[in-house]
């Protein structure tokens, strides 16, 4: 029998397609779209386009999504309607693709076999090949240009296959679905989903780039289960890390909670997280693969502030500021270290998005002018550092350079707590073209006249792969792609 399925689905219209988002999944004992509310709005930071919840209730599937922060998606009677104690939730940036409403919002459902619905965040970079599979040979349609219903359709048909000739489902089935996953896509994916009537299943990439981690919490006589991008959506409602979901691994907890996993590949699996996550994307308060965020941006600071005292032991900076909000834990270290004062020169308005993922120049502009406000008293007749997290298109960077020198400030440095940005990111993270990056093809000295500054300091790319380690002696390496143009 087929699940029953109940969309409520606000229409708006964005882009989409090659996005950051982030993922949560909850497998409870009672109701959870409360709590999938409360953790898509602790990963908020992920994205802020749009916004989606499917719950399971037995063998119906409930869906609320639409375009918008979380806040405004979701109402208390939509919260009602998400009945069942399992459940998943997607929050997500859009760039590219057809600009509907049914497109861009996730989950995503076929209803074939089982009925399958599934949240993902990463990107595939074998896309239209697959496309082209799924339609000549797999005879399966896809409607949208995202590439997470090519993914949902790669998944339904090795399900499919897996389960043929079958009265019962079976654990195993889901795992040999997974394996076909990891044969066919290629990219960066973190994947949360649900099986009509079965349970909850999760898996991540052959090379860990996408970030995704698994907690538990005990309820005496059953446990319950949580995925999620990161780890602070676990922390905010009480769940107990357990670990990262590794490369290669598939987790499944059926309808009776009970919980299973088995790697799933043969393929070589490598831990390489995207370092761009520890830089600017994820929360700081977040541990990913048992490195904490926070300490990463301290020592991207200390590293930085020591290659100045190493190149510029005469400098005449008065002042540290930050560039919010990204940037502040590693700005707080750098002035610490350098000796000298730090300072919040600029107000961030918190209703303005992130301003490289806009995709329009003027809009991007216009955006940076109303995100942040200099504070004049900060900055008279000042000799003044500002430190960012990266620079990417450099119109935020020039903007703000142009904001400091009319608040006053007699000189302009300008510092990235990461390297020069000059290569595109393939596996999830949303990148101008190469010819956009101010850095592709660029000198420092030409970044720093372009953006305007007195003198531009990037971080070193071993320095920036030193501060992201936990442990040098057992450490992983990295997925760093759009700094070095060397991809997985």
């Amino acid at each position: 029998m087929k699940p029953d399925v109940v969309f409520v689905f606000h229409a708006a219209g964005l882009s989409a397609d090659k996005i950051m988002c982030g993922i949560v999944g909850i497998a409870g004992q009672n109701k959870v779209s409360h709590q999938l509310y409360d953790a898509l709005t602790t990963i908020q930071h992920r994205g802020q386009n749009s916004a989606g919840i499917a719950t399971m209730k037995k063998r119906t599937i409930t869906t609320v999504k639409a375009a918008g922060l979380v806040r405004d998606v979701f109402d208390e009677r939509d919260i009602k309607s998400l009945k069942g104690n399992i459940g998943i939730g997607h929050v997500r940036y859009p760039t590219k693709g057809s600009a509907t409403a049914s497109n861009m919002c996730q989950p995503l459902y076929v209803n074939s076999p089982y009925g399958i619905t599934l949240a993902h965040n990463g990107n595939l970079t074998n896309t239209e090949q697959l496309k082209q599979e799924l339609f000549d040979t797999d005879r399966r349609h896809i409607n949208t240009d995202s590439d997470s219903e090519v993914l949902l359709n790669v998944f339904a048909h090795a399900l499919s296959k897996a389960s043929e000739g079958s009265s019962k489902f079976q654990p195993w089935m889901l795992f040999d679905a997974i394996e076909e996953v990891y044969e066919r896509c290629e990219g960066g994916f973190a994947v949360v989903g649900m099986i009509a009537g079965k349970g909850m299943f999760a898996f991540r990439d052959r090379h860990a780039i996408r970030p995704l981690i698994i907690g538990v919490k005990n309820l005496g006589d059953r446990n319950e289960y949580m995925v999620a991008s990161e780890s602070v959506a676990l922390d905010g409602i009480g769940f107990e890390i357990m670990h990262d979901i590794p490369p290669g691994q598939g987790v499944y907890i059926d309808a009776d909670g009970n919980y299973h996993d088995i790697h799933c590949t043969q393929l070589p699996c490598y831990r390489t997280p995207c370092i761009f996550e520890y830089a600017y994307f994820a929360r700081p308060d977040s541990t990913i693969e048992g490195i904490s965020v926070y300490r990463a941006r301290l020592r991207m600071g200390d590293n930085l502030a020591k290659k100045i005292l190493s190149e510029w032991p005469d400098h005449d900076i008065d002042v540290v500021m930050p560039i919010p909000d990204t940037s502040r834990t590693s700005a707080v270290e750098f002035a610490s270290t350098l000796g000298v004062k730090h300072r919040e020169g600029f107000i961030k308005n918190r209703y303005i998005g992130r301003t490289f993922i806009m995709d329009n120049q003027k809009l991007r502009e216009d955006a940076v002018k109303t995100k942040l406000n200099a504070i004049p008293i900060e900055f008279r007749g000042k000799n003044v550092l500002l430190l960012d997290d990266s620079i990417v298109r450099g119109t935020t960077s020039k903007e703000i350079i142009q904001m400091a020198r009319r608040a006053g400030a007699n000189k302009v440095y300008f510092a990235s707590a990461s390297p020069p940005v000059s290569y595109r990111n393939v596996y999830g993270i949303d990148m101008p073209t190469e010819e956009e990056l101010v850095a592709h093809g660029r000198s420092v000295d030409e970044i720093a006249e372009y953006i305007g500054a007195d003198k531009l300091i990037y971080q070193d790319q071993d320095a920036f792969v030193d501060a992201c380690r936990y442990d040098k002696a057992t450490a992983h390496d990295f997925e760093t792609s759009c700094f070095t143009g060397d991809y997985i």
